[in-house]
């Protein structure tokens, strides 16, 4: 019986012990399972926190930009009164980049004032069949005058009576390298002579006029010293030219020198029509292209415009030449070195309204005068050689 007792008790210790082991294998996997869910839950946690964060902070920035109500304590008749204003964050300031000063402005030209108020440091118009002058401001100032070259350009390709049909390849030599421009010809495009003359006038394309002055008889070398032949034949004393494109700001002119310009271009009907079409589709490389006149002037049905060329790089200012009828009169205007895009074109039309309103018999000369930098009184004067300005600097 003992014998029997004893064996019960050892199966039942060999049965309990595996049991036991198997249990405390349970519990450290169940141990290990809770610590994962626990790492889990925290991770999720420190996220959900995390991006409660950045929506608090994109919250209170949003909330900087929204009004806020201020209660304000004021006294109204000697009775206090609760007010709510409502208040806004300052925005940030902004640095303003201020413009780059053109040459005429070096020279103190944006100094001088005239009665019609023009944007334009130089202007002039004069009558084209008397030569008389109606008006002038810094007319004999030699300042760079951008595109403006490509009028000189057009009228040394006409009178060259080079081939017009011939067709002229744009090559890397075309290319900006000074003023980094950008064209729409790319290299290797092919096109006449007539269509480069084309878009060289009414759209001012700069490889265009490049690629004319290269395909001159001896190249460009030998077609800017026509150019300038050319100034020195029509008398345009204080007129150099070093390229054909004016993107140089050592191509240089008086208004009163462009004004002679304008009025012998204006003999020549290819350059009547080229520069004054509003736009005009062409081929390169046998691709149409479409190109639209820089002076959105000629479009206009109110305006009677014989001849133009607008004119633009940083040390130049805006520019702009025409040639136009006015009340039954034919005038020749320049403006050179105007602020703002669209200056040039008020300062012709501010001419006009003053033309207009005149007539031709009692049209005088208006008075430019500097703007006054002191109490003294300034003196009145018409024009002014660019040496008296620097001496007023």
């Amino acid at each position: 019986m003992l014998k029997l007792l004893l064996s019960v008790l050892v199966s039942l210790f060999l049965v309990a012990e595996p049991v036991s082991a198997a249990g405390a294998g349970a519990g450290a996997q169940a141990s290990s399972s809770k610590q994962k869910r626990q790492a889990v839950k925290k991770k999720a946690v420190k996220k959900t926190t995390a991006k409660g964060k950045r929506k608090e902070a994109a919250t209170v920035a949003a909330a900087d930009d929204r009004p806020r109500l201020i209660r304000r304590v004021v006294k109204v008749n000697g009775k206090r009164r609760v007010v709510y204003q409502t208040i806004r964050r300052a925005a940030p300031a902004v640095l303003a980049i201020p413009a780059a000063r053109t040459a005429g402005d070096l020279a103190g030209l944006n100094k001088t004032g005239d009665p019609l108020s023009l944007r334009s440091n130089v202007a002039f118009v004069m009558d084209q069949n008397s030569s008389e002058v109606l008006f002038e401001k810094n007319a004999n100032v030699a300042l760079p005058i951008a595109s403006i070259t490509k009028l000189m350009t057009g009228l040394v390709v006409v009178e060259a009576e080079q081939n017009l049909n011939e067709t002229l390849t744009i090559t890397n030599d075309d290319v900006d390298r000074h003023k980094y421009s950008s064209s729409r010809l790319p290299v290797g495009a092919r096109m006449t002579r007539n269509n480069l003359l084309h878009i060289a006038l009414m759209s001012s394309e700069n490889r265009a006029a490049s690629a004319l002055g290269r395909n001159y008889p001896g190249g460009i070398n030998a077609f800017v010293a026509a150019m300038n032949a050319k100034a020195r034949e029509l008398g345009m004393n204080d007129t150099r030219y070093v390229d054909s494109s004016g993107l140089s700001s050592q191509n240089v002119s008086s208004a009163r020198d462009l004004a002679k310009l304008v009025a012998y271009a204006h003999q020549k009907p290819l350059l009547r029509q080229y520069s004054t079409d509003p736009n005009w589709v062409v081929e390169a490389s046998g691709r149409p292209m479409r190109y639209n006149n820089t002076n959105y002037l000629v479009a206009l049905p109110d305006w009677n415009i014989g001849l133009q060329k607008t004119g633009f790089i940083n040390e130049a200012g805006r520019c702009l030449v025409m040639q136009a009828m006015i009340q039954g009169r034919n005038v020749i205007m320049v403006f050179l070195d105007s602020k703002g895009k669209m200056s040039r074109t008020a300062d012709a039309g501010r001419m006009r309204r003053w033309l207009e309103a005149l007539t031709p018999d009692s049209i005088s000369v208006p008075v430019a005068s500097p703007v006054s930098t002191n109490d003294a009184t300034p003196t009145s004067f018409s024009t002014l050689s660019a040496g008296a300005i620097l001496q007023k600097r």
